[in-house]
């Protein structure tokens, strides 16, 4: 289970975070949404500790974090992270990039790692591409890559951060089915994104935020039919607009 509680970020005078709590349990898939800058990226990177926040507590599985390096390497142990970019390792092959992880922080090798290896790229759709470079990988191909390469630490819970922005319209469906996959087999997710259609069909629950406050959640069908907040309803109408903009200039 992950714990926030009254989480506060600022940048010098910039207030990022300002009070947000939020409880994920075992096996659930919230997927949080909201206007750009409103600090749900920040969110993610305090739960894994890239930010230190400024006030608040992070609790994972009950254990609270601290800003000592040991406890956190731990922690990030069960934290599989995947962001925008996918942040391959340019110069070494698919191959190379997912058993990276698992032998250093493991000590796994030989037919157990080649194992896990072709299990994961089995599992993202990727087999052929083993012994690819990334720079031989589509956009979509290389956000799968990251995400069996989080995977091969075996965490228990993944974060995504809107893990589609950076790809093309036609790239976005293939590494929204291996997120959907993960979810059916009950891995316990917080997931930041933009693509609307994804959140109601995948969420548990939906988490709206904005100007740094969690200012509404529930479960996908209300947040999107019956939403409470002026806000969140602005904000859902802001992007049906721009979806129907973007559908009638192609």
């Amino acid at each position: 289970m992950v714990e926030i509680t009254n989480l506060h970020k600022s940048f010098g005078k910039n207030e990022i975070l300002k009070g947000i709590s939020l409880t994920v349990q075992k096996g659930e898939v919230v997927v949080v949404i909201g206007p750009s800058g409103s600090g749900k990226s920040t969110m993610l990177r305090c739960i894994n500790r890239l930010e230190v926040p400024t006030g608040g507590e992070i609790r994972i599985d009950g254990e609270l974090l601290s800003n000592k390096q040991g406890q956190i390497r731990r922690v990030r142990r069960d934290l599989g992270m995947v962001f925008q970019q996918f942040n391959l390792f340019p110069h070494l092959t698919v191959y190379e990039n997912i058993a990276l992880g698992p032998r250093r922080v493991f000590g796994k090798k030989g037919a157990e790692l080649d194992t896990l290896v072709d299990e994961l790229l089995l599992k993202v759709g990727l087999s052929d591409k083993k012994y690819s470079l990334p720079s031989q990988l589509s956009g979509g191909q290389q956000q799968r890559i990251a995400i069996a390469r989080s995977l091969a630490m075996n965490p228990k819970y993944m974060l995504f951060d809107e893990p589609t922005s950076a790809l093309d319209p036609e790239l976005i469906g293939e590494v929204l089915a291996v997120i959907k996959d993960l979810a059916k087999e009950g891995m316990t997710m917080i997931i930041v994104t933009h693509e609307m259609n994804f959140a109601r069909e995948t969420a548990d629950r939906v988490l709206v935020m904005s100007d740094g406050y969690i200012i509404e959640e529930g479960p996908p069908e209300r947040i999107f039919t019956e939403p409470r907040e002026a806000r969140t309803k602005t904000f859902l109408k802001s992007v049906i607009e721009k979806t129907v903009n973007t559908a009638e200039t192609k």
